[in-house]
């Protein structure tokens, strides 16, 4: 068990309360329980701000009200509960939204890391017991994806969570909880991008320039970005990208230009953006016979999608993955060192550094298209 002088106490502390959609974020005042078995509590050092996070706020993904949000973070182990055994206080970690149990048939399977423990697809706001460990003027605040890193401390199972090497900068790593692995592993891990191929990006903001990173990586001859804002075009070709495409700019649809850009269609494609229209788009600018697409943006909740099955009857493929395929507590630490190996770099993706009571302005500079991420610090 742990030694900290919070261990086994309530901690009172700051976080970004949501108490309903449409709204602001409410800084408030809130109380913290402390861990229960297999459970871990983490001091949350630096978390991001991510569309999905703005997704619930906007009302397009649905999770249990109030809520404490923030899913793309780091920070470091306060106190731990009985049975944990994979961190200690004092760690360096990053908090996971999709968990990794290792035992349900998803986490055995080897190509799959969409754990059946997650609280992504039915949210249910709670730990894996089903119960709270936040409140706020006596009211239970849930839970969110199983991380809630908008607040100073969090609880989080310890399936939810991975270590991470104690030199790595919090405050850039962070990034891998959530929008770098998100983007860089759909391009070698789902996609599993060849070396000379030729890809597409639709959406360039922060997951969009990951991707990119991840088909440079891979080896990729030809990475086309496609956005209807052109001040993202700069820094997509810093990142990787051959040549951008703004759609706006033609009389013809996306996919022809593309079609005709590339002599028959592209190699790899990827939706980074949630609308579906897009999707159509990027599946339809693949390759008739081999090309492959792959479903990143989180579409809008509960409609269906019409498409002509015949895009797929001559040959194309078509995916999607959370969390870029990745299974979670053993990538993340693999990717963390990685970073630390100078394979790729973070800062190029971080435009703003806030602190942590500003957090509806970081908000206000995403839906603005002013910021690719903004980290908020504690």
């Amino acid at each position: 068990m742990s030694t900290s002088s919070t261990a086994g106490k309530v901690i009172k502390c700051k976080a970004a309360v949501l108490w309903e959609p449409k709204k602001p974020f409410s800084i408030e005042e809130i109380e913290v329980a402390p861990p229960k078995a297999k459970e871990v509590r983490i001091k949350i050092v630096a978390t991001g701000v991510c569309r999905s996070d703005d997704h619930v706020v906007s009302g397009q993904l649905a999770t249990p009200f109030p809520v404490i949000l923030g899913h793309e973070a780091a920070g470091i182990v306060e106190s731990i509960g009985e049975g944990v055994t994979t961190v200690k206080p004092g760690d360096k970690v990053i908090p996971l939204f999709t968990p990794q149990c290792g035992k349900c048939e998803v986490c055995r399977h080897p190509e799959s890391n969409f754990c059946m423990k997650n609280d992504l697809i039915l949210p249910r706001g709670s730990m894996q017991d089903g119960s709270i460990r936040f409140t706020c003027r006596g009211k239970p605040i849930h839970h969110f994806i199983s991380t809630s890193t908008f607040s100073e401390y969090t609880v989080v199972d310890e399936i939810s969570v991975a270590k991470i090497d104690p030199a790595a900068p919090l405050e850039k790593v962070c990034l891998i909880g959530c929008g770098f692995s998100t983007g860089y592993g759909s391009a070698v891990q789902v996609a599993k991008v060849t070396k000379g191929s030729t890809c597409a990006v639709f959406g360039l903001g922060g997951v969009g320039l990951c991707v990119i990173m991840g088909c440079k990586a891979a080896g990729a001859a030809r990475i086309i970005g496609v956005d209807i804002n052109k001040d993202k075009f700069a820094k997509a070709k810093e990142v990787g990208a051959t040549e951008c495409i703004n759609p706006q700019d033609f009389k013809k649809p996306i996919h022809e230009v593309l079609t005709e850009m590339t002599g028959g269609g592209v190699d790899f494609s990827f939706e980074v953006i949630g609308r579906h229209d897009t999707m159509i788009s990027a599946l339809s600018c693949c390759h008739g016979a081999y090309g492959v697409s792959v479903i990143i943006g989180v579409p809008p909740g509960a409609t269906n999608l019409e498409m002509n099955p015949m895009l797929l009857l001559t040959g194309r493929t078509w995916k999607g993955a959370i969390f870029g395929g990745y299974k979670s507590k053993d990538a993340v630490p693999k990717l963390v060192a990685d970073f630390m190996a100078k394979k790729f770099q973070l800062d190029s993706i971080i435009t703003h550094v806030l602190p942590f009571e500003k957090i509806n302005e970081g908000f206000d500079l995403l839906r603005s298209g002013k910021s690719i991420r903004t980290i908020l610090t504690f």
